[in-house]
Parts: structure tokens; sequence; C-alpha cells
């Protein structure tokens, strides 16, 4: 198995990650985000800039992800996890940040109300991948579910 190719997959698949901040007195915080991926190097999302993961971003640009299928039957499903540098799209790269994008949905909210509502464009680059690999899928006897480095 391709585990580079299974991690690729599993973003492509799925729409929602798991955002996970530092508050400024280091409380964590997740939030469940909409993320569009470009190059699987970018993750982009809107956000009100008052969210409290907006706002520890602003604080503290070091953020980790997980993306993974929340309606995958037990011992089934993957999990890619990320950590990335995060931030707000400066307003001079919003029109390249959305022309980049594969699909038009980050673009094309602005044409279904979700313009109307305070949201800014927020991107994070990746700065490393793991996948989730089920203890059974290894040959090492421990049984034990690890996460692998992966290549995006």
């Amino acid at each position: 198995v391709d585990l580079a190719e299974l991690a690729r997959g599993t973003l492509a698949s799925n729409r929602f990650m798991v955002l996970g901040t530092l508050d400024p007195s280091g409380r964590p915080r997740v939030s469940p985000v909409w993320f569009s991926l470009v190059d699987h190097q970018e993750v982009y999302w809107l956000s009100s800039p008052n969210a409290h993961h907006s706002r520890n971003i602003g604080v503290r640009p070091e953020v980790s992800m997980v993306v993974f299928n929340s309606a995958a039957d037990p011992h089934t499903g993957q999990a890619v996890y990320l950590e990335a540098t995060a931030g707000r799209v400066p307003d001079d790269e919003l029109a390249d940040a959305c022309a980049m994008r594969s699909e038009a949905s980050i673009a094309s909210s602005r044409h279904t109300g979700v313009a109307d509502q305070p949201f800014v464009l927020y991107r994070a680059r990746i700065t490393a991948a793991e996948i989730h690999v089920r203890g059974r899928d290894f040959d090492d006897g421990s049984g034990a579910d690890q996460r692998v480095p992966v290549q995006l």
C-alpha cells in the first residue's frame, strides 16, 4: 500500500477538518472547519476573523489539523494528521489564491451569501504530514495503531 497515495485520497475525499490552535495562554482549541486543499501543500478555509480559532492563529500561527471520514464504520476509517503554519490570506493575494483552487467553491462563496458574512480567507502551509495506520496493518506483531510520516 502506498501510504502517501492513501493520505492524498483521504484528503481528497473529505471536506471537513478538525483545526487545532492554541490560545494566548496555551490552552488548546479544536474547531471543525470546511477546507480546500491546493497541490497537497496548502489548506484554505473561510472563517470569521472574530472566531476563537482565527484570533488564536493571529497570535500563534502554528496549527495542527486532522482529516478523516467521521461516518466510517469502526476500524475502517483513515485519518491524515497535518502540521502547518497558518494565517489570513493577504488582500493582495486573494485573487491568486482563489484562482489556484481546483474547484470554484471558495470563489463561488461570494455568490452564495457567505460573502455577506464577515468571513475572510485563511491559508495553512503544510509543514508535516502523517497517516494513521491501523495496528493490524503492521507486521510488527504489536497490534498498536501508528502514525506514519508521509510526503504528500
